[in-house]
């Protein structure tokens, strides 16, 4: 196949920006460590999870019980990744020793075929591969081989790496269309982005063609996931799944012949995922179309203006077109993660910007709103628009919670943002043979030999300030430095070497040829904070506005604007202007601060619910934050969406 686009390693990239770099600052010296402090029981304030107390069992370190829930192990395995990324980028050389001794543990554990999973192990060995829908096997082991190869690339050590092969190994050997085989496929999806990974470390065919197989063999007849159903009759794990639809496990049909987002929203990032893996490493042009119509379905009309996606509060799915609910929206923090996995691997497969401009919107809004400024408190579900006393339990609302917490029973987003962020250098840039890709305009610097090319790049962004960015480049050799042009970016304007340069954008790539010796590029991008508003279709917010600057979309939040915030009413003529920013808030990224007025019912009766319609309209000056900001001041009222007055 032709040169692929391919990121960085991750030890050639420093991020250096002071919004980005707190974050990541934080997964190093606060998430890991209090996430550690988690999985070993000791985190005050929350339950035991056993989850390193039952890799100790199974090892026969330890007598007891299994603990937590079925795919608990995931939990210590997400969080070896990142770790391994820290230690690849030099902030996590202190965790290196735990892992080690975590990685001894986990071999004896593993069974001599290669199986390794706490809960089969200890609870139900007779079950092993007997519950493929609720199990959630595959999963495990996927997330097993993905912390694997990233510890193997951190350190060097191959130790885990041989202990995920093995159980790859048996993956290979058990499920598939030969006799003796299970002809089975995941409930979650997982493990065909781990087995491309292995392949892509081993270069062993074996395991891209058992990612294939996952992917192909999903919903086709006879459907092995309805057969467990039809046999099992009742759940075994998971009650809410009396109900289970193909469509929940994106199993309806095979994935080549879908054409919309559908069911569980993690579940499906992760399919498609691996779809537009496989059809970039196989040249697959009927997957690269599923890819296609799937992507444009989601981006065109199941996405929040914050790039969440997954719209129902039961069981985290997808729902339908414009469906876009604000106060009981799902918007899972691991959908997100999953979101900017499938956009970067669509921009590698059709070598175009323009996905990265969905990589950007969820990254610069609900990634960070996910977490608070301490790193040490979680959002598992990302609502845009918030009134504290309505989040009850045992209600419609439930699972719309009015403050982040310290942690959950089913913990997967946590280790899932500590992964993202410590490996954020992998969006930033992309290489192939001809040159440098710059896909995020976050301060950072670069140092690489590229097919004979040494080059260096020093990235300084002032994109959410005033608009520029400014590139110091040196090169050895004539190189290529593609810029990517953000759809806000109308009128972006480069100047090289303090010269004006003409451009014309190639798959929204903005090329410049650039000979040896050093260079200066700058942009301008033209940013301004602006009004947004959603398609008609999109009920819950017709007749209301957002305000965006750039990437980052904006909230109005109690602190600043009182109670009642849906009182609020704004003219989209309003002049928006660029406030002070926060001394709390990281990045000087500022406020927006414009005119609107308040409307208030006056024409009801004292102890009466309803009157006469009769109002005021008094005027009020809105100060609007960033929505990545939001519930870092105290529990109070929070809405993107504004009413606009005509």
């Amino acid at each position: 196949m032709e040169k692929e686009i391919r990121p960085l390693k991750l030890q050639q990239v420093k991020v250096t920006d002071p919004l980005f770099g707190h974050y990541i600052n934080k997964v190093s010296e606060v998430m890991l460590v209090h996430q550690w402090k988690a999985l070993n029981d000791e985190l005050e304030g929350t339950d035991p999870t056993g989850c390193i107390k039952n890799f100790r069992i199974a090892a026969g370190l330890q007598e007891g019980e299994r603990q937590g829930v079925v795919f608990l192990d995931t939990d210590l395995y997400k969080w070896i990744e990142s770790a391994a990324y820290c230690i690849a980028i030099g902030s996590g050389t202190q965790f290196e020793g735990k892992i080690d001794q975590v990685i001894d543990i986990l071999e004896k554990a593993q069974e001599k075929d290669g199986y390794l999973n706490t809960y089969f192990q200890i609870t139900a060995p007779e079950k092993k591969w007997t519950n493929l829908v609720e199990g959630h096997e595959l999963y495990t082991s996927g997330h097993m081989i993905e912390a694997a190869v990233a510890y193997a690339l951190a350190t060097g050590k191959e130790k885990f790496l041989q202990i995920a092969m093995r159980n790859a190994d048996l993956i290979c050997r058990v499920f598939g269309t030969k006799k003796g085989q299970i002809p089975g496929v995941p409930g979650h999806e997982e493990i065909e982005l781990a087995l491309i990974k292995l392949y892509r470390w081993t270069r062993d065919d074996k395991y891209l063609k058992q990612a294939d197989y996952f992917v192909r063999q999903r919903g086709t007849a006879p459907n092995y996931l309805q057969n467990e159903i039809d046999g099992r009759k009742n759940p075994e794990f998971f009650p809410e799944f009396r109900n289970y639809s193909m469509k929940y496990a994106q199993a309806e049909k095979p994935p080549v012949e879908q054409t919309e987002a559908e069911g569980h929203a993690v579940r499906a990032m992760y399919l498609y995922s691996a779809m537009a893996d496989l059809a970039k490493w196989q040249q697959d042009k009927e997957m690269e179309k599923a890819c296609d119509r799937l992507w444009d379905n989601m981006v065109g009309k199941r996405m929040y203006i914050t790039g969440g996606i997954g719209s129902s509060g039961f069981l985290e799915c997808f729902t339908t077109d414009y469906d876009l609910p604000n106060s009981t929206n799902y918007c899972e923090t691991c959908a997100s993660v999953g979101m900017m996995m499938f956009g970067q691997r669509m921009a590698a497969l059709k070598k175009n910007a323009s996905y990265y401009d969905t990589v950007e919107r969820v990254l610069y809004n609900t990634i960070l709103a996910a977490m608070n400024l301490e790193g040490d408190r979680y959002f598992y579900v990302n609502p845009l628009e918030m009134i504290p006393q309505f989040c009850t339990e045992n209600t419609y609302m439930d699972h719309v919670k009015p403050v982040r917490q310290k942690w959950f029973s089913v913990a997967c987003c946590p280790p899932n943002l500590a992964r993202t962020l410590a490996s954020l250098s992998q969006y930033l840039y992309a290489c192939d043979e001809k040159g440098i890709y710059i896909n995020q305009f976050i301060s950072s610097t670069l140092s690489v030999d590229n097919s004979g090319r040494e080059i260096f790049v020093e990235l300084k962004s002032a994109l959410l300030t005033d608009g520029t960015v400014d590139i110091r480049i040196s090169t050895l050799q004539a190189t290529d430095i593609r810029i990517r042009v953000p759809a806000y970016a109308k009128d972006m304007e480069i100047a090289l070497d303090g010269e004006k340069f003409s451009y014309i954008a190639d798959n929204n790539y903005a090329v410049i040829a650039l000979k040896g010796g050093k260079h200066r590029i700058e942009l301008n991008m033209g940013v301004h904070p602006r009004f947004v508003a959603a398609d008609h279709n999109v009920r819950a917010d017709a007749g209301k506005v957002a305000v965006m600057h750039g990437p980052m979309v904006y909230c109005l939040e109690e602190a600043d604007n009182g109670q009642n915030l849906s009182d609020i009413y704004v003219d989209t003529d309003a002049n928006l202007l660029k406030g002070k920013a926060y001394e709390e808030f990281p990045g000087e990224v500022p406020a927006i601060e414009y005119e609107g007025y308040r409307v208030k019912s006056v024409g009801i009766e004292d102890g009466s619910l309803y009157g006469e319609a009769r109002f005021t309209k008094k005027p009020v000056k809105i100060r609007a934050v960033p929505y990545a900001f939001w519930n870092n001041r105290g529990i109070g009222e929070m809405e993107v969406w504004q009413n606009i007055s005509i």
